[in-house]
C-alpha cells in the first residue's frame, strides 16, 4: 500500500474501510493526468469550498517544489528576456482542474435562464472531454445539481469519482469510484472529505513532480 494511504489509515482508522476507493480514485486520476487530461470539480455548500480547495492544491505547489519544465525556461526567457527569468521563478508546475463552482456568472445566468440543477451539468458539457475526471462531491450523494452533472459526464466518456457519506445515495450507483465515508451527519462526513482529498492531492504530486 502507498505510504500515504498507511498514514491516512493510521491517522483516521474510523476510515480505514474507504481505503480500496480511494486507491481507485486516484489511479483514474493518475491515468488522467498521464493521458493529459484534467479534473471538474463541484459541490454544495462545504462540498463547494472543498472543491476550491481540491483545485488550489492541484494546480500549484502543495508538499513538493514544482519547478517549470527547462524546455519552457527557455521558450519564454528567449521570448521575453526582461521578464522571462522572474516568470520562471514565479511560475510552478501544475495539475489541470477547475472547479465549476467559482464560474459565478455561468452559474447564476444559467439558473437564471434554466434551472440550476443543471449548471454543472451543462459545464461538463462544455468543458468535459473524453478521459477528463469528473469528481462530485456531496455528503448525502443525492443531490440532483452534481447527479445530473455526473450522467453527462458518463454520457461524454469522462471517468466519474463521488466523495460521500452515509450509504452513497444515486452517485454510487452512478460512478466509475465512489467513496463512501461512513458517518450520517454531514459536519462529520465532511471532516473526513479534507485529509482524504489531501491524501489524494499528496499522491498525485508526488508521482507528477516528485523527481523536481
Amino acid at each position: 500500500m502507498n505510504k500515504h494511504l498507511v498514514a491516512l489509515q493510521h491517522n483516521y482508522p474510523d476510515i480505514a474501510e474507504c481505503i480500496p476507493a480511494i486507491e481507485q480514485a486516484y489511479e483514474l486520476l493518475e491515468r488522467c493526468y498521464r493521458e493529459g487530461g484534467q479534473l471538474l470539480v463541484a459541490g454544495n455548500g462545504g462540498s463547494a469550498s472543498d472543491s476550491e480547495h481540491i483545485v488550489g492544491e492541484l494546480m500549484k505547489g502543495f508538499l513538493l517544489p514544482r519547478p517549470v519544465p527547462q524546455q519552457f525556461r527557455d521558450t519564454i526567457t528567449g521570448l521575453f528576456p526582461e521578464d522571462g527569468a522572474m516568470l520562471c521563478e514565479q511560475l510552478q508546475g501544475a495539475l489541470p482542474a477547475l472547479s465549476l463552482v467559482s464560474q459565478n456568472a455561468f452559474n447564476t445566468a444559467f439558473a437564471n435562464d434554466r434551472s440550476y440543477e443543471t449548471a454543472f451539468a451543462q459545464q461538463v458539457y462544455g468543458y468535459g472531454r473524453e478521459g477528463d475526471v469528473f469528481l462530485g462531491l456531496s455528503t448525502s450523494g443525492n443531490s440532483r445539481n452534481v447527479v445530473h452533472a455526473v450522467q453527462v459526464a458518463k454520457a461524454k466518456g469522462l471517468r466519474t469519482i463521488a466523495l460521500t457519506g452515509g450509504t452513497g445515495g444515486k452517485l454510487k450507483e452512478l460512478c466509475d469510484v465512489t467513496i463512501v465515508v461512513p458517518y450520517s451527519a454531514t459536519p462529520a462526513i465532511q471532516e473526513r472529505h479534507l485529509p482524504i482529498y489531501h491524501t489524494l492531492c499528496i499522491m498525485l504530486e508526488e508521482a507528477f513532480f516528485g523527481s523536481c
